[in-house]
């Protein structure tokens, strides 16, 4: 419990006899005193009893006995909102944590709010300036986070967002739910994007939450070879669902296009050859993709029909059927999958189909056109790729397949 009282320091006294006054602080043990900022004033003007500044007589100086009186009252009931929210989260009281709180005792009164509504408020503000698979991974993230709170009785709290938390919610995910490496890499950095937020709100004065580190481990790219893209694209499906399905995909293989681009492309969209629209997760104004020739076979296949210009359902039965159609289409070859939680290494081999989804679309474009031979500039162009890391593994596939196709040739001779 913190407790206070107001006195006048008289040993501060200055020159024209006006004494500061002071704040007592106590809680376990310890105490801080310190001046009240913007108040000094003379002996007789103060009330020791009732530790505010007395009234002037009628024809005395005003001595902004209102004014002070009402900083005094602020800090009381800062001083009371501290008590109500350590009490009611949990926190220890520490001289920092006092201190912070008094300086800006608006974020005692917004600690107050839930960490999750704000959450919410967040998320709500975002969907003007963020693409949706974005709010979306990040809603993910507060699920995650919730789920952690109940489950583990931890209450979070702006405040206690610090590396005894971020250890807590690490052992959680990789120890009890056995998620990925890279999948809380992703919620750490959506939990760092809306601490960032709100601490730009003036919600909190946390900053702990920068020492967090979640980096990702590298993947292997799924992607269809040359061989296999035009297989699939070729084979004879007896569905026309899964024709659809196959031909949305490709499609996707042949343009670099992400899903979420495919589904809001129309017909506008085609000029003279040529993709022209904003990107989604990027907000490229007008990005100019060309279309080769099998992009344009598919376009051609659905021109004036109901699907005009491609047959789209929703993400998630897409990846369902996506499956089924490679499977179909014998797209099986064995596929070593390198899965890191913690410490714990698990690799596993399954037949490829099983890994195809719509993000493997956009990999067998970069890689396979790097492979043919298509310049990075170009290919980062057209793909609109922003980070140098994420870019590099397209082309560090590309150069491994050069020297397994000299290996394979000029190397028998």
């Amino acid at each position: 419990m913190l407790n206070h009282f107001f006195y006048l320091q008289t040993q501060k006294k200055d020159k024209n006899d006006k004494i500061p006054v002071y704040i007592d602080l106590s809680f376990d043990g310890q105490r801080i005193r310190k001046a009240v900022k913007k108040i000094k004033i003379k002996s007789a003007d103060w009330n020791p009893s009732k530790q505010r500044v007395r009234k002037p007589s009628r024809n005395g100086e005003y001595n902004n006995y209102e004014e002070y009186n009402e900083i005094l009252e602020d800090l009381t009931e800062a001083v009371h909102r501290i008590n109500k929210v350590s009490l009611k989260f949990n926190i220890t009281l520490s001289k920092q944590y006092v201190l912070e709180k008094l300086e800006n005792p608006r974020s005692i009164e917004l600690e107050e709010r839930s960490f999750f509504k704000v959450f919410d408020e967040y998320l709500e503000t975002s969907r003007s300036t963020k693409a949706e698979w974005t709010i979306k991974g990040h809603r993910t993230a507060q699920r995650f986070l919730e789920n952690f709170e109940k489950k583990t009785k931890y209450k979070i709290t702006f405040e206690n967002i610090d590396l005894s938390f971020f250890e807590t919610l690490r052992k959680y995910a990789y120890q009890e739910k056995g998620i990925a490496n890279n999948y809380f890499a992703r919620i750490i950095a959506a939990l760092k994007a809306f601490m960032t937020w709100s601490f730009d709100k003036g919600y909190h004065i946390n900053l702990e939450y920068k020492k967090f580190k979640a980096p990702e481990i590298e993947k292997e790219v799924i992607y269809l070879t040359v061989d296999e893209l035009m297989k699939f694209y070729k084979h004879d499906f007896k569905s026309r669902k899964l024709e659809h399905v196959r031909d949305t995909y490709c499609f996707g293989c042949f343009t670099g296009l992400r899903f979420s681009d495919i589904r809001s492309l129309n017909m506008s969209h085609i000029r003279d050859g040529y993709i022209v629209k904003s990107i989604q997760k990027t907000g490229e104004v007008n990005n100019r993709i060309p279309l080769n020739k099998y992009a344009l076979e598919i376009l051609k296949k659905y021109e004036g029909s109901i699907h005009e210009p491609l047959p789209i359902i929703s993400v998630q039965k897409f990846n369902k059927y996506l499956k089924d159609c490679a499977e179909e289409a014998d797209i099986n070859s064995p596929t070593a999958v390198v899965r890191q939680s913690g410490g714990k290494r698990i690799e596993t081999v399954v037949p490829k189909h099983q890994l195809i989804t719509s993000h493997t679309a956009r990999k067998t474009f970069v890689t396979n056109s790097l492979i043919l031979g298509m310049k990075e500039m170009v290919v980062r162009n057209i793909t609109g790729h922003k980070k140098e890391e994420n870019f590099r593994r397209y082309v560090k596939i590309a150069e491994e397949f050069k020297k397994s196709e000299m290996d394979n040739t000029w190397d028998k001779i």
